[in-house]
């Protein structure tokens, strides 16, 4: 188990499409470093490259947000399949830290995933769960929550994306893949 670098805005892994899992059996290690990752940077969601891995994989716990039965969840080849409904919500991002944005999302999704051990499940998902689920998998296909606003919006914060996108081409340069 281990804390890993968060990989920041300007770092090209997160600017890709990720591979699919498809070999689950190695799996546990990386799931466990990624919560370790997440609690360490207080968040509530990760996806796999923004720790330099390219597989569809993320993790969420808003248990420290909401009351709710299953607060932990390990999303593997996670694909919306339907959504209804709009709200506004502001988002941080542990890949561009200190910048929060209102972002608008559908409200309800209906969401196929595969779990740890390789089995599909299609659920039904509202409130902060679906829009933490939303966020992760737009950081699978290389989206960003500064890609959700208005350009105008988006100057608000250019200053400081450049800031980051500086120090992240700097250390994507030296960083090793992670090979499962």
């Amino acid at each position: 188990m281990a804390v890993r670098e968060v990989v920041h805005y300007g770092d090209p892994i997160l600017r890709k499409v990720c591979k699919p899992v498809k070999d689950f059996k190695n799996l546990p290690p990386l799931i466990d470093d990624m919560f370790h990752t997440m609690y360490e940077e207080s968040g509530i969601g990760l996806a796999a490259n923004q720790i330099g891995v390219d597989l569809n994989l993320f993790i969420i716990d808003i248990s420290d947000i909401e009351d709710e039965v299953e607060s932990v969840h390990i999303f593997i080849n996670g694909e919306i399949l339907n959504s209804s409904g709009e709200s506004w919500f502001e988002e941080g991002c542990l890949s561009i830290p200190e910048v929060r944005l209102e972002v608008k999302r559908p409200e309800f999704i209906q969401f196929k995933y595969q779990d740890e051990s390789g089995n599909e499940h299609i659920e039904e998902m509202s409130g902060l769960l679906a829009r933490a689920i939303q966020h992760e998998i737009d950081h699978l296909k290389g989206v960003f929550i500064t890609d959700r606003v208005t350009k105008t919006v988006k100057m608000t914060v250019e200053k400081d994306l450049k800031m980051i996108a500086e120090g992240a081409a700097t250390r994507a340069k030296t960083r090793k893949a992670f090979i499962l």
